[in-house]
């Protein structure tokens, strides 16, 4: 197999793909509006692999299994708008690629090849921008909570770094804190939602608080396991950034924003505030006599 015909082998498989797991996804979509328009994505890509079919004469194409299972696993739990914007981040990939491939494909091809361009850099993310799901409505709320858990509560398990050796009072005093926080964080929620009348006050109220006792218990977990503060601090604080790539990597897909530029702006907020309120601990420890207590 030359070389053009392997190129022209991966983009056909690409598009089958596509067209399998879009199609799949409408299948499980209750909605209509997003089932019809997942059943056009599904249609378009279809077309698209019939394209590089014709291009392919006697060759068989299968579909590339991890992402024909993988993608419609991930919409399970992280949901429709996530996955198939996860699938546009590739879109973006494809039209660079088709636009260097013009040159090569046989003329009697280019203008059904140029509409498929066209196709991948408009059409398609026109009909992303339309999909409609309640729980990004609540995303806010899940990063007030999640976002803000991990600063805060770093910052609790930082200050007692400076002031006690011991895990189990620090860990402890970030379950307290948190936890009175997520009652707070809640209720700020609810006033919140209050004047929109799109979100349910009630639930915005409970996803923010569940959303910052996660983070808390998480970080928290160290220092029930680990005796040694310095290492339960720095396994704590390895979750925190690791909650916080994740949620930066959703927000950036979803959103379309730079993951690099969301989570250095979250990971720096939250290890400035550890070094601060280390700093702090140091001082009212020593200012008190603290650290040579029995807790």
């Amino acid at each position: 197999m030359d070389t053009r015909t392997k190129q022209y082998l991966d983009r056909a498989r690409n598009e089958l793909t596509e067209y399998l797991v879009y199609q799949k996804l409408a299948l499980r979509e209750k909605k209509r509006e997003n089932r019809e328009l997942l059943e056009r994505l599904s249609a378009q890509e279809k077309s698209h692999y019939e394209f590089w079919k014709t291009l392919l004469p006697g060759v068989e194409i299968k579909p590339r299994l991890q992402g024909l299972y993988g993608i419609p696993f991930l919409r399970t739990f992280l949901g429709v708008t996530f996955t198939t914007k996860l699938l546009e981040s590739h879109e973006n990939d494809a039209v660079q690629i088709y636009r260097a491939m013009l040159s090569e494909i046989p003329d009697s091809h280019k203008d059904r090849f140029r509409k498929m361009i066209v196709d991948e850099e408009t059409h398609e993310r026109a009909l992303f921008g339309q999909l409609k799901e309640r729980r990004i409505a609540y995303i806010g709320f899940v990063a007030l909570g999640l976002a803000d858990a991990i600063v805060e509560i770093t910052g609790v398990h930082a200050g007692f770094l400076g002031v006690t050796g011991s895990t189990l009072i620090a860990g402890i005093s970030g379950i307290i804190v948190g936890f009175a926080a997520a009652i707070s964080m809640g209720s700020a929620a609810y006033l919140q939602a209050k004047q929109d009348p799109d979100k349910s006050p009630a639930a915005s109220a409970v996803i923010t608080g569940i959303s910052y006792m996660f983070s808390v218990v998480c970080l928290a977990l160290p220092y029930f396991l680990i005796t040694a503060m310095l290492t339960a601090f720095t396994v704590s604080t390895i979750i925190g950034l690791l909650l916080l790539a994740g949620f930066s990597f959703f927000g950036a897909v979803v959103f379309d924003r730079k993951f690099l530029r969301e989570f250095g702006e979250s990971a720096g907020l939250m290890l400035g505030t550890a070094l601060a309120t280390y700093i702090l601990g140091s001082v009212v420890g020593k200012a008190f006599n603290i650290g040579e207590k029995n807790f």
